[in-house]
């Protein structure tokens, strides 16, 4: 596929001289951070019964990208993006796309997150856009998409928003890997931001599959251990 031959390119050029397990490390973080983020918006919907016209995986793939956009300066946003944008594209590579599922196909994913991300700020991102193949015809709506995104979601946002540090949120499981040190680091953030009603579990732990998935019942979010291992296959870092 041209796109992710150029993408490994680009991969390339912004690694610099970084060696191998750097790369690897900041592309683990890239996407479990995206991940996170995606069973944040399962969390969300369940914790404030919000309305859901459409695929809950999709919203959760919307709201991801709307975190890294508002979390995080533009330099560090854009690395997060085009990582978790080429894990997308990985999986299309390695996985026959399953119609049936309830997630999106990868590569549809792949083009919404760069849109999404696109779509914020058109004029400082063009050259993202560019760089990850991000079809014309596309980009043209990219702006009004990302602002029913910025509508749909930001209330929500707003209306959780902490006024003084939380304590909402609340770390469980190994904290001396990179990925449960990543989560422990990022649920600590999270409380500074957000307020939820109430109390959200966001462990880390052996699962027996590279995974992450809320658990309504249970009010938790679960990344799998196994995702490093995953992820760093995907490009061989």
């Amino acid at each position: 596929m041209k796109v992710l031959t150029a993408l490994l390119c680009v991969l390339c050029c912004l690694g610099g001289q970084l060696q191998a397990s750097e790369r690897g490390d900041a592309f683990v973080r890239a996407n479990v951070l995206a991940i996170l983020y995606h069973e944040m918006g399962h969390a969300l919907i369940d914790v404030l019964a919000l309305p859901v016209f459409g695929q809950e995986e999709d919203a959760a793939d919307v709201l991801s990208v709307l975190l890294i956009n508002d979390l995080y300066e533009e330099e560090e946003a854009s690395d997060i993006i085009y990582d978790a944008a080429f894990g997308f594209l990985g999986e299309a590579q390695e996985n026959e796309p399953a119609l049936w599922d309830v997630h999106g196909p990868d590569l549809q994913r792949y083009y919404t997150m760069i849109c999404l991300f696109y779509g914020a700020s058109p004029d400082a991102r063009a050259d993202l856009a560019d760089e990850l193949d991000l079809p014309a015809e596309r980009a043209e709506t990219c702006e009004e998409e990302f602002g029913l995104a910025a509508d749909s979601w930001g209330p929500v946002l707003d209306d959780i928003a902490a006024g003084d540090e939380a304590s909402s949120m609340a770390y469980e499981g190994q904290d001396n890997t990179l990925i449960g040190q990543l989560v422990a680091d990022e649920v600590m953030a999270l409380n500074g931001d957000f307020d939820l009603p109430e109390r959200l579990v966001i462990a880390v732990e052996d699962c027996g599959e590279a995974n992450g998935f809320y658990d309504p019942g249970l009010r938790r979010i679960t990344i799998c251990t196994e995702l490093d291992g995953y992820l760093r296959a995907l490009t061989d870092f």
